[in-house]
C-alpha cells in the first residue's frame, strides 16, 4: 500500500526553528525554497498543531525568485499565491453591511466556505512525498477547483481541504503559461461555488481580501485595497524555476495589484471584493525577503475563468495571437538601422494565414500602439495581445516607411503551435538520456508563437533529482539578424 508522508523534497532547503511553539522538543522545520511549490515540513507527525490542522506545514507557491519589479529596483517577484476562480452558486449571500457583523466578518462569511487548501505529494520511488502546498477556489458544487499551476506542478498525487472535508483530487489540466491549473475533488458534491465579479471594472484604493492558506495556515483572510491595476510581466523560464514555478516561461497580463496580505501558501487563493465576489487569483508577491511586503498581484479573474473553464471542457486553453514575429525597436537600433521610428515592435516575419496578414501588416512596419496604448517594445506589445481574446479586433498604430496609419486586426489563437510544440516536446523526452546526463532542447520560434518570442523550455536531468532548467527563452530574431550585424 502506498503510504502518504512529509519527506523533504531533494531539492535544497532551508531551516526554521519555532522555539516559542517547541523548544523543549528542540524541533527544526525545513522548509524547500527552491522547489516547484515550496515546502513540506519534515516530521508531519511531531508538527505542533493548531486544533486539527498543522502549523507551518510548509510554503506554498515557492520563495525567492528572479530579480523582476515593477518599478522596484532589486525587488524580488515570488509566484507565492495565486487568485481562484468559479462559478456563482444558486444561493448567492448578499452582504448586509447595516448588520451587526462588520464587512470583514460577513465577507469572510460568505466566501471561506468556498476556499480550498491544496497539498501536492511526489511520487518518490511509490511512496509518497509531501511537495507543498498551496490555495484554490470552488469553482462547481461536484468540486472542480482553480488554482495557479505552480502550486500543482510536479505533483502526482493530490488532497484538498473544503469546509472541514478532505478529498482526494485529480488534477484535470494546467496552463503552465498562464499559471492557471483545474483540480478535481473527488467524490465531491454539494460544495458551495465562489461567487465570480468582474475584474474589468475595478477602481484603485476600493477594498478587497485575501484569501487562502499562508505557511499552510487554512482559512486565512487579510483585507486590503487595490493598488493598481494592469500590471504586466513576462517571467522567463530560468526565472520560473528559481521562483519555484514551473520551469517554462510565464506570461501575466493586466495584474491586479494588492496591499493585501499574500504569502507562500496563498498561491490559487481567491481576492475577493466588497460583495465577496471573486475578482482575482493571488499569484505573485514582490519583496525582499519572500514573504509579505505590502505589494501582492493576482491574475484578474475574467482572464484565469476563461481559461479553466476551457480545461473543464477537455480543451487546450488558447490565447490571443497577433501572427507576427517581432524584434524590439530602441532609439539606438533606430539610429544604427536608419528606421523611421525610435520606439515599438518591428514586424519581423508575418505568418501566412494570420490575422496580421488579413489585415495587411507587412515585413518592416514597427508597431508603436495597441488601442491607443503606447507599444515600447516586443514584450509590451507580447502582454497587450496575451490580455486580449482569439477573435477579438484592435487597432494597431503602425508606422510605415515613415508614415503612421492604423489597422484594424482579428486576433487569432495559439493553437496549432501549441499543438506543434507538444508534439516536440513529446519526442524529445522519448529520447531523455539515462540519468544524470545532461540533455538540452528548446521549441518554438517567433512564428510559431506569433510573437516572436521562443518560448522554450530547456531541460535536463539533474542527477536524478528532478529538472534543471536551462536556457530556451529567446527573441526569436533580433535586428541584427535582420540586417547584419553593425
Amino acid at each position: 500500500m502506498t503510504n502518504l508522508n512529509t519527506t523533504p523534497n531533494p531539492f535544497g532547503k532551508h531551516s526554521f526553528r519555532d522555539n516559542a511553539v517547541d523548544s523543549a522538543a528542540n524541533q527544526t522545520y525545513e522548509f524547500d525554497i527552491d522547489g516547484s511549490v515550496a515546502a513540506s515540513v519534515e516530521n508531519a507527525a511531531a508538527k505542533p498543531k493548531f486544533g486539527r490542522r498543522s502549523f507551518l506545514t510548509g510554503f506554498a507557491g515557492a520563495a525567492l525568485a528572479c530579480m523582476l519589479a515593477f518599478g522596484v529596483q532589486g525587488a524580488i517577484i515570488d509566484p507565492a499565491t495565486a487568485e481562484a476562480t468559479g462559478t456563482p452558486s444558486a444561493t448567492q449571500t448578499v452582504i448586509n453591511t447595516n448588520d451587526d457583523a462588520t464587512l470583514a466578518e460577513a465577507v469572510a462569511a460568505k466566501c471561506l466556505p468556498s476556499v480550498v487548501y491544496v497539498e501536492t505529494y511526489a511520487d518518490a520511488g511509490g511512496q509518497l512525498q509531501g511537495l507543498g502546498t498551496g490555495s484554490g477556489v470552488v469553482m462547481t458544487e461536484d468540486g472542480y477547483l482553480i488554482t495557479n499551476n505552480h502550486v500543482v506542478d510536479g505533483g502526482s498525487a493530490y488532497k484538498v481541504t473544503i469546509a472541514g472535508n478532505t478529498y482526494d483530487a485529480e488534477l484535470v489540466g494546467t496552463d503552465p503559461s498562464s499559471d492557471v491549473a483545474v483540480l478535481k475533488a473527488k467524490d465531491a458534491s454539494g460544495l458551495t461555488p465562489m461567487e465570480i465579479g468582474d475584474s474589468d471594472n475595478l477602481t484603485v484604493g476600493e477594498w478587497v481580501m485575501t484569501l487562502g492558506a499562508p505557511f499552510g495556515l487554512e482559512q486565512s483572510v487579510a483585507t486590503g485595497i487595490v493598488s493598481a491595476t494592469s500590471r504586466s510581466q513576462i517571467m522567463d523560464a530560468s526565472e520560473s524555476m528559481q521562483s519555484g514555478g514551473s520551469g517554462e516561461t510565464t506570461i501575466y497580463p493586466n495584474m491586479i495589484q494588492t496591499d493585501a496580505a499574500i504569502n507562500p501558501g496563498n498561491s490559487g487563493g481567491a481576492l475577493v471584493d466588497d460583495e465577496g465576489k471573486l475578482i482575482g487569483i493571488n499569484t505573485l508577491i514582490t519583496s525582499y525577503s519572500g514573504n509579505y511586503s505590502g505589494v501582492g498581484f493576482a491574475i484578474p479573474v475574467n482572464y484565469a475563468v476563461n481559461l479553466a473553464q476551457q480545461i473543464i471542457a477537455g480543451e487546450t486553453p488558447t490565447h490571443a495571437q497577433l501572427g507576427v514575429s517581432l524584434s524590439t525597436v530602441n532609439d539606438q537600433a533606430a539610429a544604427s538601422y536608419g528606421l523611421a521610428a525610435e520606439s515599438g515592435a518591428y514586424v519581423a516575419a508575418v505568418s501566412q494565414g494570420s490575422g496580421a496578414e488579413a489585415a495587411g501588416l507587412q515585413e518592416g512596419d514597427i508597431i508603436t500602439a495597441l488601442d491607443g496604448e503606447p507599444v515600447e517594445g516586443a514584450s509590451d506589445l507580447m502582454l497587450a495581445v496575451r490580455g486580449k481574446n482569439p477573435g477579438d479586433t484592435v487597432k494597431l498604430t503602425v508606422n510605415r516607411n515613415g508614415q503612421e496609419q492604423e489597422i484594424s486586426v482579428t486576433l487569432g489563437d495559439d493553437a496549432a503551435s501549441q499543438k506543434a510544440a507538444a508534439e516536440q516536446k513529446a519526442q524529445q523526452e522519448q529520447q531523455m538520456p539515462e540519468q544524470g546526463q545532461d540533455f538540452d532542447w528548446s521549441y518554438g520560434d517567433g512564428n510559431d508563437y506569433g510573437y516572436g518570442w521562443g518560448y522554450g523550455d530547456g531541460y535536463g536531468q539533474d542527477g536524478g533529482n528532478g529538472y534543471g532548467y536551462g536556457d530556451g527563452y529567446g527573441n526569436g530574431l533580433n535586428l541584427d539578424d535582420l540586417f547584419g550585424q553593425r
